[in-house]
């Protein structure tokens, strides 16, 4: 390597790094407004809202993959064990994006906030379960504190939080199973997409049918909220693709707190839904827990950058 290409090649680094966490940070921080976006949809059934996000999705995925010209590669998705895999994915995603509009149109949005602070967790406890990953004693400690967080929900209010528990588990074992496949990315969601988007078609289709759908009945706001459900949907992810492209995962892993951070001020803040001592108490323990497992989780990565280092020497690193 001569001189004169280590100054381009050290702006295209910084240039990629901020690339990297703009897309973290706008890709994050519009999943945490999604309430704002469901609550002005809040007189549509959170299932014709879900139709409209599947439908619109698939068609945009459908385009991006075509102008990438992977149009076989998507068909390919489709054949032979591929397909029950992406059924169990489809059926886990739709749960997941289904659920989490109905409780925030129900004022469940703090307990819809409590689920996405879990998920990094689950997805450690699931690994350990499916994948046979190993923990060390710190993070076990994590995972008991935060059991200990949920354990004061059930005591305190003698309710399971349900809510929280199938939006972690549900989006932990999605993420787990596409882990293990290593299918890509962006053909993946577009193969779940597409094999929602025939059902979210004819439902919608017999609403309309019916004269009780949404679209079109005569409230210009709520068409271009129900218009917008793809684009909101796809934007977001493009910009976690590119992030996570660009910047080690434990600095995507630590940004990422700011979608259920968002959402819970929006729910204390903004909707004034209740937030008792015994909610406090829960989430402390939440915070506690990731607090721990974060440091660990950086801690290892620095000594594993530190051994990289010293192997194969680096001028710039991608990630600031």
């Amino acid at each position: 390597m001569t001189r004169q290409t280590q100054p381009a090649l050290d702006r295209q680094a910084d240039g990629g790094a901020v690339a990297g966490v703009l897309g973290a940070l706008g890709c994050f921080s519009i999943w945490g407004l999604f309430p704002v976006y469901f609550k002005l949809l809040e007189r549509v059934p959170a299932l014709e809202v879900l139709a409209h996000r599947i439908l619109g999705s698939a068609l945009l995925l459908l385009a991006l993959i075509l102008a990438q010209g992977r149009g076989r590669a998507l068909l390919a998705e489709f054949r032979g064990r591929r397909l029950g895999f992406y059924l169990l994915t489809t059926l886990l995603i739709s749960a997941n994006w289904l659920l989490y509009i109905w409780a925030v149109q129900n004022g469940r949005i703090l307990e819809a906030s409590l689920g996405y602070y879990i998920n990094p967790l689950v997805n450690v406890l699931l690994g350990v379960l499916f994948l046979r990953e190993r923990l060390n004693p710190r993070q076990w400690a994590a995972i008991a504190i935060a059991a200990a967080g949920v354990l004061v929900l059930v005591v305190g209010h003698g309710v399971l939080p349900w809510i929280s528990l199938v939006l972690a588990f549900s989006f932990g074992s999605y993420g787990m199973l596409r882990k293990k496949a290593g299918h890509n990315p962006t053909l993946g969601l577009g193969v779940e997409t597409a094999l929602m988007a025939p059902v979210a078609l004819l439902f919608l289709a017999v609403l309309a049918g019916r004269g009780a759908g949404a679209l079109g009945a005569g409230d210009g706001g709520t068409d271009l909220l129900l218009l917008a459900a793809g684009p909101i949907t796809v934007a977001p992810l493009l910009m976690f693709l590119e992030a996570t492209q660009r910047l080690r995962l434990s600095t995507v892993g630590l940004i990422q707190y700011l979608t259920p951070t968002l959402q819970f001020l929006l729910a204390v803040v903004a909707y004034r839904e209740p937030f008792t001592g015994i909610h406090l108490a829960a989430f402390g323990c939440i915070w506690l827990a990731l607090a721990l497992y974060s440091a660990d989780a950086w801690s290892i990565y620095r000594r594993r950058d530190r051994r990289s280092a010293g192997l194969a020497p680096s001028p710039r690193n991608v990630d600031p």
